[in-house]
């Protein structure tokens, strides 16, 4: 009954600082990570409503959104567009998908053929996607570009595109939205300082003695949380759904991320 009814809604908020000001005077910045809603029959537009409230009242700077919308397929866009569209009225808001939003890899598995359906909920909803793009931001005397890539699963990640545009500003922070965080071997020989990703739910399941075996991921070092990694930063939320209804030592996650 934890495992099931308790753990999964069990919302925390997970807060970190992360040194980007490269010796500047400027006002921190707040940045909501969220990712993983998975909206299923096992997490409700409700939850996903109650997360987002409670994000929102970190009063961020700006909104990253790493994917995984729904788990395989969904039937309730018009309502999920509601749930969503708070996001982009409150602080400009980004995304990059997942593997479950559509694609190669999903429709193996009796999800959408393609991406097009999550592509027009975001849409509706305001939230700009970054499909192996980047765009340029100015936010609070921060200057920022960044960086959407797709999904290393749906075998649409393609960072020779997405992270040779050069920024507006050279002294720009970079920050890349990539749903799994394997993907940062792929994207090593490119330019960036934090790379933002989801995928994992932290796990979902951590076990004493064993971690998190089955976190569907090559790294294990990269579950959750933030890390230094090859002189930059990677943060891995644990997202707000899950899969099957379950949760074990792992609650679902707000993440608040304050560049200083």
């Amino acid at each position: 009954m934890y495992v099931r009814l308790i753990e999964p809604r069990r919302l925390e908020i997970g807060c970190h600082e992360i040194g980007l000001g490269k010796g500047s005077d400027r006002p921190p910045l707040r940045i909501l990570h969220l990712s993983d809603f998975h909206a299923s029959p096992v997490v409700s537009l409700a939850f996903i409503a109650k997360a987002i409230d409670l994000g929102l009242q970190l009063q961020p700077d700006l909104i990253c959104l790493t994917g995984d919308f729904i788990t395989r397929k969904f039937d309730e866009f018009a309502a999920y567009t509601r749930v969503l569209s708070p996001l982009a009225k409150a602080a400009p808001a980004f995304a990059c998908l997942g593997n479950h939003d559509g694609g190669l890899w999903v429709r193996k598995r009796r999800g959408y053929e393609d991406t097009k359906r999550v592509r027009q909920l975001l849409a509706d909803c305001g939230v700009e996607l970054l499909h192996n793009r980047a765009t340029d931001l100015r936010i609070k005397d921060w200057n920022l570009h960044l960086v959407g890539l797709g999904d290393l699963w749906a075998k649409e990640l393609q960072p020779e595109k997405a992270l040779a545009e050069t920024p507006a500003d050279r002294n720009a922070v970079v920050i890349a939205l990539s749903h799994n965080p394997d993907s940062k071997e792929r994207l090593e020989p490119y330019a960036w300082d934090l790379l933002l990703c989801g995928h994992t739910h932290g796990g979902q399941l951590w076990l004493p003695f064993f971690g998190t075996p089955f976190a569907p991921v090559r790294d294990k070092r990269f579950v959750e949380g933030l890390h230094r990694w090859e002189e930059r930063w990677i943060h891995v939320t644990r997202g707000v759904g899950n899969l099957h209804g379950v949760r074990l030592n792992c609650p679902p996650e707000v993440s608040l991320l304050t560049l200083v």
